[in-house]
């Protein structure tokens, strides 16, 4: 990249890390370091600001630039992200957002709990809830170091690994100092960054293009290589059976996971009521639904204008369709638009990798604080070390992601948030819809619920191809791949709900009707909610 490109780039990102270290130490002035105001910012967030804080938490570098890049390259079959990603939201909307704002405080636990032995659901929960974090954590660090450094021009190794470093340095500093009022309003407005840009070049696509979709289509399907089998089902998923048993696996983990996903749960605690949760995830659906409708355009957009063999050149996974389409749209590498529009872009994908990284950890250090250190300890913490508890941990969960980060930095990131989809999906979920629609449901079958999905989830991939086996695992070196799959969902996630099923018939403890019945009461009208 030229260096008009990399000092463009430089100053954007400057003034979006100054802006988001200002909102920082401004809410760190005004907390009064209560576990509700660190956790759910005081609850005081509108259905709109809690809407693009969503989306801006859910949107993340696998959104903006892997989407893309998968259908710039796979046509049609990349779609199919798309779908799995949205359609999720529906499970999210009628199943899951006003119940868990009624029976939980600030974590998946509190919802689990409320009926149950407290001690070793909030343990299975909380193990459960820092493991997914941990893995969506890892594939945003991976993304920084390899998006963000590749984007200032510098491909080398430790420019990877400092780029790795400093995201995780300024992550913890938003969450031990700001909290969840603070990590909100860095999601906003990344969230107003993400849709702006994704406007703006979809617009300059369409008047490329006339604003003729079929010729879009035309266009990307001739310089494909593939010809009408790119507009068509089957060119990245259509192989054998085990690669079609991958997409209905991969599926399942998108459309199921997101429900169970604990930095989305979190949210819904930083509205006053049930209803600004149900409303929250209506507007959440609405810029969610929007975006991707926009990568439609920009992916095909990226085949037709740049052209997948340019984008595969440039990276492997397609990760750089976005940024090379802008620089296109802008007028070419040596132009001033051209220059503009990719710094704009890189600045964007900076800051989509900040906002969501800073809400994965805030979700894991509640986790941390909240569930296991008050259940490992023999007294309850009070709310005010309960935080310094959480702001520690936040310390501790950044150091592994940047470690993390830096062995896996080669690991393909959309298998990572795959893998965190698949066992969120697989341990979460389970446990989470069993204690709001099961009547007989018990503390042996939460804990079973859990272990049940996550063990087998993490044991899956460990003897799957993506670790062993062939020339792109993790370890091409060695084979130990006894599972056929790249994804564990297919068979973790019932297993997990089979696994609460079996723990609870099993279970000697009578179930506790009177519990249930109040939970009940109290998750559909919100009587006695916090």
């Amino acid at each position: 990249m030229s260096g008009n490109h990399q000092t463009l780039a430089l100053l954007l990102f400057s003034a979006f890390v100054a802006v988001t270290l200002a909102i920082t130490t401004w809410v760190s002035r005004n907390r009064h370091g209560s576990a509700e105001e660190f956790y759910a910012g005081g609850r005081l967030f509108s259905p709109m600001e809690n809407g693009f804080a969503i989306s801006g938490d859910y949107m993340s570098a696998a959104s903006f630039l892997g989407v893309t890049g998968l259908i710039a390259l796979f046509g049609y079959d990349g779609l199919l992200y798309v779908v799995g990603f949205l359609v999720a939201w529906l499970v999210v909307l009628f199943l899951v957002a006003e119940l868990v704002r009624n029976c939980g405080r600030f974590t998946l636990a509190d919802v689990v709990a409320a009926r149950m032995s407290e001690r070793p659901v909030r343990i299975a929960a909380g193990t459960s809830s820092v493991t997914v974090s941990v893995l969506y954590l890892v594939a945003q660090m991976v993304g920084a170091g390899s998006l963000v450094a590749l984007l200032l021009g510098g491909t080398s190794e430790a420019a990877r690994n400092w780029t790795v470093i400093g995201v995780g340095a300024l992550m913890v500093i938003y969450v031990s100092m700001g909290g969840m009022r603070a990590t909100t309003w860095i999601q906003i407005v990344k969230a107003v960054m993400l849709m702006g840009g994704a406007i703006a070049l979809t617009v300059l696509v369409l008047v490329r293009f006339h604003g003729d979709l079929n010729q879009l289509l035309r266009s990307a399907a001739a310089r494909s290589g593939h010809g009408d089998a790119f507009l068509a089902p089957g060119l990245k998923y259509g192989g054998d059976w085990t690669a079609r048993f991958d997409f209905i696996s991969l599926g399942l983990a998108l459309v199921l996971g997101t429900a169970g996903l604990p930095h989305i749960l979190s949210r819904f605690y930083t509205v006053p009521t049930a209803r600004a949760a149900r409303r929250s995830v209506v507007w959440a659906i609405g810029l969610i639904g929007s975006f991707y409708l926009m990568t439609f355009v920009l992916g095909f957009g990226a085949a037709a204008i740049v052209g997948p063999e340019a984008v595969r050149g440039s990276n492997a996974a397609g990760n750089t369709a976005v940024p090379l389409l802008a620089l296109d749209l802008g007028g070419g590498a040596d132009s001033t638009g051209g220059t503009v529009l990719f710094a704009i872009v890189a600045a964007i994908a900076f800051a989509t990798i900040l906002a969501v990284v800073a809400g994965i950890t805030l979700a894991s250090s509640a986790s941390v604080a909240h569930d296991l250190y008050t259940s490992l300890r023999r007294r309850r913490a009070k709310p005010r070390s309960e935080v310094t508890v959480a702001r520690t941990a936040a310390v501790g969960i950044g150091v592994v992601a940047i470690a993390l980060g830096l062995l896996a930095r080669d690991l393909n990131v959309a298998f990572l948030v795959g893998l965190a989809f698949a066992v969120a999906a697989s341990a979460n979920l389970p446990v989470l819809l069993y204690s709001l629609f099961w009547r007989g449901f018990t503390t042996r079958g939460a804990v079973w619920a859990v272990y049940g999905g996550l063990v087998p989830a993490l044991l899956l991939v460990l003897l799957s191809p993506v670790v062993s086996g062939s020339p792109e695992s993790l370890f091409p070196g060695v084979n130990f791949q006894y599972f056929p799959l790249q994804n564990p969902g297919l068979v973790s996630i019932p297993l997990g709900f089979l696994a609460g099923w079996l723990g609870t018939v099993t279970s000697a403890e009578p179930p506790d009707e009177a519990k249930h019945a109040e939970t009940e009461v109290r998750s559909l009208t919100g009587a006695g909610a916090v």
